[in-house]
């Protein structure tokens, strides 16, 4: 990290103001429909200052204090995945023509310079992880590339984590320590701001700061230490390949294959998760036709349909599959857990489902874990 520097309140609004005229579309989080949410932001004001949220297995509620902090809460259902790989988007068209020769072109991708203001160490890990599935590979995915190199993140060391958070077993946070260009410390009279990258540097140098003290420095640190402290949910390893797959005939799946819902919101608020299906939407004219990538659960039926069979055909076996993957064969394909701590699954499970209890259940017989 570079060196630590402060800023006050009153001069925080400049750091949008900079991004903005630097060409940034800024993205922000904002109370939206009972939830925090990242959306446009067009002024600090917009940010959840004062709000705090209350997260448990299948309940989320916010509430207002007097906080002067616009950061003190843990994370909504929304990670960065969104906006880097798309929940639906347009691959190629295929056009009809006069001759009723077909002509295939490829999508245009527009895409413009991103800022995302607030983003937490847990979703920095998983947008390694999409990272290494999408772009750090022989065939890149162009898509996620495109939208990733115009990408400056804004990160915030967190200091209020939900009682669903178990990122410090993940080795995921709270606080951040890579892949961002500027990192943000927030107390309730100033902020700590130190660049993590050449873009970074050169907006660091544009904002009214002062060094930072060293007792703001020691203060901050001192709340990310309580943050990870106060967790109390853990998984019981950072690795658990040889016992979960030793393990795929116990009782426990058959439990929670009996709370289960297989709706898939474990899935579509997981900051990793990447399965997709890919699908043809033709006009209602029959003369163009669209191909589309949209994403998908492990925990619909047609995701494991292969030549008139379908693999998993029970509730059972698509969460087995969805722990096993995300736990287990993980760290064969990208040498870590695809789990990062966030518990977003576990706060917006319908029945409360929660990924560390199922865990250490299942693994509870096997004390190398």
């Amino acid at each position: 990290m570079s060196k630590i520097h402060q800023m006050t309140r009153d001069s925080f609004p400049q750091l949008l103001q900079v991004l903005q005229s630097e060409g940034y579309r800024c993205i922000g989080p904002q109370v939206r429909e009972g939830a925090i949410l990242y959306d446009d932001l067009d002024s600090i004001d917009q940010l959840p200052r004062g709000w705090q949220d209350k997260q448990a297995p299948g309940e989320y509620r916010l509430s207002v204090n007097p906080s002067p902090r616009y950061f003190a809460w843990a994370n909504g259902p929304q990670a960065l995945k969104p906006r880097l790989f798309t929940a639906r988007e347009v691959m190629w068209k295929a056009d009809i023509d006069t001759d009723k020769s077909i002509t295939f072109s490829e999508a245009e991708l527009a895409v413009q310079q991103m800022a995302v203001i607030g983003v937490r160490a847990c979703d920095l890990a998983a947008l390694r992880l999409q990272d290494a599935h999408f772009m750090d590979r022989p065939l890149p995915d162009p898509y996620y590339s495109k939208r990733r190199e115009q990408l400056f993140l804004v990160a915030v060391n967190c200091t209020h984590p939900a009682a669903t958070c178990f990122c410090v077993s993940t080795g995921d946070g709270p606080r951040v320590t890579t892949v961002y260009d500027m990192v943000l410390s927030e107390l309730d009279d100033c902020f700590l701001i130190a660049a993590g990258s050449k873009k970074g540097e050169s907006v660091l140098a544009k904002l009214a700061t002062t060094p930072a003290t060293q007792d703001d420095i020691n203060v901050a640190d001192q709340e990310i230490e309580s943050a990870a402290r106060s967790q109390t949910r853990a998984l019981p390893s950072r690795n658990l390949r040889d016992i979960l797959f030793n393990n795929l005939d116990h009782a426990r799946w058959d439990n929670v294959a009996d709370r289960c819902l297989s709706c898939g919101n474990c899935t579509s608020v997981c900051p990793t998760c990447f399965c997709y299906s890919e699908n043809d939407q033709p006009s209602l004219e029959g003369n163009t036709s669209e191909h589309l990538r949209e994403w998908d659960s492990c925990f619909t039926q047609g995701h494991s349909y292969m030549h008139g069979y379908v693999i998993r055909p029970d509730t059972k076996t698509r969460y087995r599959q969805w722990l096993t993957h995300k736990l287990a064969s993980w760290h064969d394909q990208y040498g870590r857990s695809g789990c990062v701590g966030c518990g977003r699954c576990i706060t917006w499970c319908p029945v409360g489902i929660d990924i560390t209890e199922e865990a250490a259940v299942i693994c509870a017989d096997h004390t190398d874990a």
